[in-house]
């Protein structure tokens, strides 16, 4: 499928929105207190805030360059804001007051008239009509002043970076790290928002990409400091409709207690709910089902000792990311109650928007650290173990039978564990929730450790566990690790039996901005050949963010992308001896005053043009002839067809051997090759893609020894079932066909001509096919 890395807009349709549009403003905050921001009508926003210490501030920002959106989706940079006028209604409650000192503060930041780098802070009760928590705030930029009182100094508003309206929690201390005596609940909603003045309209892309079929995952520890309507807007433009993947995250959605670790019940934050609330009355308007993930993470600051994976040194389970997260124990049953309390909340708020509850158990899996120690041994599993001796220090190592038992009883603390968060949100939507399963197989099916085989794949996942199972591969799939994604999928294929028409695949994502260039043909090809190859149902590319970051633009089929028609069968008649086959290229050729030339070859391989005319030598053969172009429908089919001058790897026609031709080097990742043929010596051969070889025909060599185990795919794809080593050389041999077409609309046979010894003439083209890897 095609794809595109948009940097810019190119003449794509663009429209204008008011400047300070409420769906483009932002919060931030730092860590332990929790903000959002959501949009509450096409004028007006709310920020809900929770302060946990005594110096915590959360800032609504405006910013004048776009940086979250898609480029195709986001607003025009401009940072110069004079003579223009923000008007809003402000109205608050349990934060600072208008009136109060350390009250809602708009801190500036930009460069002043001399291009020096600085910021200036307007209190906004200096323009405020009304009372400290319900005034209305008029903002004329050009006349702007920053003090504590006016008169103050003159803001410059031609080059403006961001904004942000700072919201204080009462008892704040500038820099202060003290817990605040209570938890403070504050809100501040922006109503009636206006933007006069010369520069009070953005340009802002508007594209609408036709929809391609393919679904989009968001998560809310990525998007948690943008609005819902922003996330969602970006989705619909770029072609995503209907399931979309939520991953409700790891560290933003829950309430800390005064100690700072998630409350037992599963409370959601207020921030987090109201972001919620608002993200999915948003996909109910915007068409989309959204599909709520929870995972067995939590951010480890945050996360009950108890709850926690430990290996069998008490070392506890952490992911790599900074900060790092905590695995849950599936063995837990505080844990596992709070999973299922969490699950709860969402499957309502999902409930009370009228949505159909559909919910992902994402990634279930018992830690395996640095160490290659399994986290299997917190309290409660340990008693699970019965006080086991022989602990597991190394899941790569040679284990005894009893260290194999160990890891079998975890792995159904973990079936258990899933089940038990399936039957919890199925009891919560009334029984008619659709539940799914994520697997990372990199983690799971780890090649270095069949053991995880036993600990994290249990046997409670068969079908019909759950009504879908969903799998993730991007570790391998960034990497180039084909061989062992291919293998995965036979094995998960075979060990759950889930159809797959019941299964979805979650494409990687690009962590760093480098790699984009390199990772995101890949992350396209995977998908193409999960819904098209493999036909699952469903499949979605992580993530948003780097959708965005990227500019990843997947494009709608056409009927110039779509497989063109094919009929896998043979020309039927023998070719005659004065049959005509013709060779050619395309190259330009410049001839330069002095004689001298210039040539550009065109095309890397020769196409083939064909006359089988002289083959026709009956009239029952011209029968079969006429009936064989009709059943082509002229040009429009392509079939097969042996030349009968070059037809073999063995030189033109000979028979075939397995050290024929070179068709690759190993590189300890990679099992799948394209056969080829080679024509003349030398480093730099003309390569002919040989995408219809005789399958009955086809021998393979791995550094010279034969090998029958390998099984060969659509467009001369030769997939080994052991990936060859870094270094060794991959021959093979075989005769083949080739794909070609009738040249013409039009067969003309004239019955005189013919019984008169004229051959009619049959021209056939060959088709160029795109052979299935690259060469």
């Amino acid at each position: 499928m095609a794809f595109w890395l948009a940097k810019e807009r190119r003449g794509q349709e663009s429209d204008w929105i008011q400047r300070f549009d409420p769906r483009f403003w932002t919060v931030n905050f730092p860590r332990p207190m929790m903000a959002s921001v959501v949009t509450t009508g096409p004028d007006s926003l709310r920020v809900d805030c929770e302060f946990h210490n005594s110096g915590e501030l959360a800032g609504l920002i405006w910013a004048s360059e776009d940086r979250l959106d898609h480029p195709l989706a986001a607003y025009a940079i401009d940072r110069d804001y004079s003579r223009t006028t923000l008007r809003f209604r402000w109205r608050s409650g349990g934060i600072v007051p208008l009136d109060a000192v350390n009250g809602p503060t708009l801190t500036i930041e930009g460069r002043d008239a001399a291009g020096m780098a600085r910021a200036w802070y307007v209190r906004l009760w200096n323009y405020a009509v009304g009372t400290p928590e319900d005034a209305v705030v008029d903002l004329p930029f050009s006349t702007l002043e920053s003090g504590f009182v006016l008169p103050g100094e003159a803001v410059h508003p031609a080059d403006i970076d961001r904004m942000f309206i700072s919201l204080v929690p009462p008892g704040y201390v500038p820099g202060g790290t003290a817990p605040l005596a209570a938890r403070a609940d504050g809100w501040a909603e922006l109503t009636d928002i206006v933007c006069d003045g010369d520069r009070a309209m953005l340009e802002i892309g508007d594209v609408l990409v036709p929809p391609h079929g393919v679904g989009i995952a968001t998560a809310y520890d990525d998007a948690f400091d943008q609005t819902p309507a922003r996330l969602i807007r970006m989705a619909q433009a770029l072609g995503y409709r209907g399931a979309l993947v939520h991953y409700v995250g790891m560290s933003h959605f829950f309430r800390l207690g005064a100690d700072g670790l998630a409350l037992t019940d599963g409370t959601l934050c207020a921030p987090a709910a109201a972001w919620h609330r608002s993200f999915f009355a948003e996909c109910v308007r915007s068409g989309f089902e959204p599909i709520v993930s929870l995972s067995f993470e939590l951010l480890a600051r945050h996360c009950p000792d108890d709850w926690q994976q430990r290996a069998w040194d008490g070392a506890p389970g952490r992911t790599g990311w900074d900060p790092p997260s905590a695995l849950l124990s599936p063995a837990n049953p505080q844990a596992r109650a709070w999973l299922q309390a969490v699950a709860t909340r969402f499957v309502a708020l999902m409930r009370e928007q009228g949505l159909p509850v559909r919910f992902q158990i994402g990634e279930p899996w018992w830690w395996i650290d640095t160490r290659g120690a399994p986290c299997i041994y917190d309290d409660a599993m340990r008693t699970g173990l019965d006080g086991e001796t022989d602990q597991v220090k190394n899941v790569r190592a040679e284990l005894t039978p009893s260290q194999q038992d160990s890891l079998a009883r975890a792995a159904r603390q973990l079936g258990g564990a899933t089940l038990a968060l399936r039957d919890a949100v199925r009891a919560a939507a009334g029984g008619g929730a659709e539940v799914m399963l994520l697997l990372f197989m990199p983690t799971v099916l780890d090649t270095g450790s069949p053991a995880l085989q036993t600990l994290n794949l249990p046997w409670e996942w068969e079908s019909p566990a759950f009504d879908r199972l969903q799998l993730e591969d991007y570790d391998w799939l960034t990497g180039g690790a084909e061989a062992l994604r291919h293998r995965a999928l036979q094995y998960v294929d075979a060990r759950f039996g889930y159809a797959r028409s019941q299964q979805d695949y979650l494409a990687g994502f690009v962590l760093d901005a480098a790699d984009a260039a390199a990772f995101w043909p890949r992350i396209d090809a995977a998908i193409d050949h999960a819904l098209y190859d493999r036909r699952v149902g469903r499949a979605f590319v992580c993530a948003a963010p780097q959708i965005a970051r990227d500019g990843y633009t997947r494009l709608a089929p056409t009927k110039e992308t779509d497989v063109q028609p094919f009929d896998d069968v043979l020309y039927p008649l023998a070719l005659g001896r004065d049959a005509g086959v013709s060779p050619e290229f395309s190259t330009s050729v410049a001839v330069t005053a002095s004689g001298h030339e210039r040539r550009n070859s065109l095309w890397s391989d020769a196409r083939l043009r064909f006359d089988v005319g002289p083959g026709v030598r009956s009239e029952a053969e011209l029968g079969t002839l006429i009936a064989f172009f009709r059943a082509r429908r002229g040009p429009a089919r392509g079939f097969r067809l042996s030349d009968p001058f070059d037809h073999s790897s063995n030189g033109m026609t000979g028979a075939p051997t397995p050290t024929d031709q070179f068709v690759g080097v190993g590189d300890g990742l990679s099992a799948a090759f394209q056969l080829a043929k080679r024509y003349g010596p030398g480093p730099e051969p003309q390569v002919r893609p040989i995408t219809r070889p005789r399958a009955e025909t086809v021998r393979v060599s791995v550094d010279g020894e034969e090998t029958s185990a390998f099984a060969l795919e659509p467009g001369g794809i030769m997939r080994l079932a052991t990936t060859p080593a870094d270094g060794a050389v991959v021959r093979a041999g075989f005769l083949f066909d080739v794909p070609v077409r009738f040249a013409e609309d039009r067969l003309d046979v004239s019955g005189a001509t013919f019984a008169a010894g004229e051959a009619p003439s049959v021209p056939l083209v060959e088709i160029r096919e795109t052979p299935g890897l690259p060469l």
